[in-house]
């Protein structure tokens, strides 16, 4: 919902690395090169949060765990608005920071949620169908945006990846009231419809502008009531 236009990705998504249009005129720039652009640290910065994320759920500070990957989607979110207002932004740092988007993507909004699934599960095999199919409809959508982007509507197919960790998070509030056991089921299900829901053939109109504003204001909202959790009177 937030990614740079695909029309430079497209064209130079073949099997040429950027900076191969030179033709070897031009030696290629390094991959540290694009480490400094202030997009592409946001990125890595939403990367770091969602590794963070990961590491809670595996030790099950699960309250740690959704405040960490809130803040990594809210990252995400600003690197496209960042990257827009740097009108001297190269061509390749466009394309990287696109590509290197996904990949952050896939992390956050895809990995992160398997490993929460699984280890409120207590790592159980019958929920790894689960932790699978949003892996799965991850891999799937953000290649399929990379390969196609917006339509000419200005729409994309399904829900973007990073509505997951959106919705998740506040389900996770079920987990203080709820027993763990039917919770997980409860968690299953609703991994399940995303993972749907990514890949459907529905089109949705992308989002941005006040969006920004709402999305920020729930992370702030969301990361409150979690971090209530982690105070002694909270558990």
């Amino acid at each position: 919902m937030h990614h740079p236009a695909q029309s430079g990705v497209e064209e130079m998504g073949d099997s040429r690395g950027i900076g191969q249009e030179t033709r070897g005129k031009i030696r290629a720039p390094t991959i540290l090169s694009f480490v400094v652009d202030r997009a592409n640290l946001v990125t890595l910065l939403g990367l770091s949060s969602g590794l963070v994320a990961i590491y809670f759920a595996l030790i099950q500070n699960f309250p740690a765990a959704i405040i960490a990957m809130l803040w990594a989607v809210l990252m995400d979110w600003f690197d496209g608005s960042i990257a827009r207002r740097m009108l001297s932004r190269s061509e390749s740092h466009k394309i990287f920071g696109a590509r290197m988007d996904s990949l952050v993507d896939m992390v956050v909004s895809a990995t992160g949620p398997a490993i929460l699934l699984l280890s409120v599960s207590e790592f159980s095999p019958w929920f790894f169908p689960g932790a699978l199919a949003i892996i799965i409809a991850g891999v799937l959508r953000l290649a399929y945006f990379d390969a196609f982007g917006l339509d000419e509507n200005g729409t994309h197919a399904g829900i973007t990846i990073d509505n997951s960790p959106l919705i998740i998070s506040a389900v996770f509030l079920l987990y203080q009231i709820i027993d763990r056991s039917i919770f997980s089921v409860v968690l299953y299900a609703v991994i399940l419809i995303l993972a749907y829901l990514h890949v459907a053939p529905f089109r949705m109109k992308k989002i941005g502008g006040r969006w920004y504003y709402a999305v920020t204001t729930y992370v702030v909202i969301l990361t409150a009531v979690h971090a209530y959790f982690l105070l002694p009177w909270g558990q």
